[in-house]
């Protein structure tokens, strides 16, 4: 609670704190195409920081630089490897399903080659086509199409741009690096001295949040993979271990996971192809596993796992969650534990035990 009477001069200075946050806001805000890579840059260096620390002290490689360029080859090399268990298997499963297409199509036209069979038509149709190009009705489809080629353009400027922007976050990262000990302790003399124990409380605060919440999610997502690898393997589903690997990588953002629904249909798809069985029977055994892992990680896992590291109630955790991710998707989901928690012990602290 609030102690003492209420004056001007109080009302004016919570006033001018409010205005204050409000504009830092707004300047972040206005500011965040800029300052997003540098954000990243320094969680991946946060993220970084233990391998650059195990390679410089443990392994005896003295120069920094060094170290750093041999943590990201080593990150690289691990993200490599999960790919190589993903990418190939899955371009395997697109091969067989090329082929069994091609073969379904000449089984339903008795047409034994698909090239010539177009060149027939084309030369059979030329007139018509000729008489097509030149009509009303191509011109206007012209006129409807052309923009959505200039959106296609776009788009591919800004996954250029998004791919410029990833340089600048490698940069950010090694010279963050570099000096992360000097940064680390030196950030606090950008506030003013009599809050910088406030400010340094805080980011040790954070610091913890967030250590428990990546192991934490770390410990959830691996699970939730192994029990995916056994629930596909079980029902036989084709690319059962990259499957499971790639749901539980997924899993490190909450729910991300869900989005592995796509290639599911596809290759259950390919499966129904290859031994005959019903399309909807294979997709609901694989849907059927997504719901039990589910609900063993919903109602077993996550409350005990993130409950433990995070300090909250298994129904608080699961109600962060869900306000988190209904006020930002999936940044607040991100976000959501570590901040209740942060948000909970500061109300203890400076306002309930007051």
């Amino acid at each position: 609670m609030i102690e003492g009477p209420i004056t001007f001069d109080r009302v004016a200075r919570w006033g001018l704190v409010v205005a204050g946050i409000v504009a830092a806001f707004l300047v972040l805000h206005y500011l965040s195409a800029v300052l997003l890579p540098f954000f990243v840059a320094w969680l991946f260096a946060y993220l970084m920081y233990p391998l650059v620390k195990f390679i410089q002290y443990r392994l005896k490689v003295r120069m920094r630089a060094l170290s750093i360029v041999l943590a990201m080859v080593t990150v690289v090399a691990v993200f490599a490897g999960v790919i190589w268990l993903i990418v190939p298997p899955m371009v395997e499963q697109f091969g067989k399903f090329t082929t069994l297409a091609t073969r379904y199509l000449h089984h339903a036209t008795h047409i034994k080659n698909f090239p010539e069979a177009i060149q027939w038509w084309l030369s059979d149709n030329s007139s018509e086509i000729e008489k097509f190009l030149k009509s009303d009705n191509f011109t206007d489809t012209l006129k409807e199409t052309a923009p959505k080629v200039f959106s296609v353009v776009g788009e591919t400027m800004s996954i250029i741009m998004s791919i410029i922007a990833s340089c600048i976050t490698l940069l950010y990262m090694f010279f963050i690096l570099m000096d992360y000990e000097y940064l680390s302790e030196k950030w606090i003399k950008i506030f003013p001295r009599n809050s910088r124990s406030f400010w340094q409380e805080l980011m040790q605060d954070v610091e913890t949040a967030l250590n428990n919440y990546i192991r934490g999610q770390g410990l959830v997502a691996l699970i939730m993979g192994i029990l995916f690898c056994i629930g596909f393997t079980i029902i036989g589903f084709p690319m059962a271990i990259g499957l499971g690997i790639m749901i539980g990588i997924m899993d490190m953002v909450p729910y991300l996971h869900t989005f592995a629904l796509i290639p599911t249909a596809f290759l259950a798809a390919m499966k129904a192809a290859e031994t005959g069985q019903n399309y909807w029977v294979v997709l609901a055994s694989a849907l059927a596993v997504f719901a039990i892992v589910q609900v063993i990680i919903d109602a077993i896992v996550t409350p005990k796992v993130m409950g433990k590291k995070m300090g909250l109630n298994p129904a608080v955790l699961l109600l962060a969650l869900s306000v988190w991710g209904a006020l930002l998707g999936f940044i607040g989901l991100i976000i959501a534990l570590p901040a209740t928690t942060i948000i909970m012990a500061y109300w203890k602290k400076y306002i309930s035990d007051k």
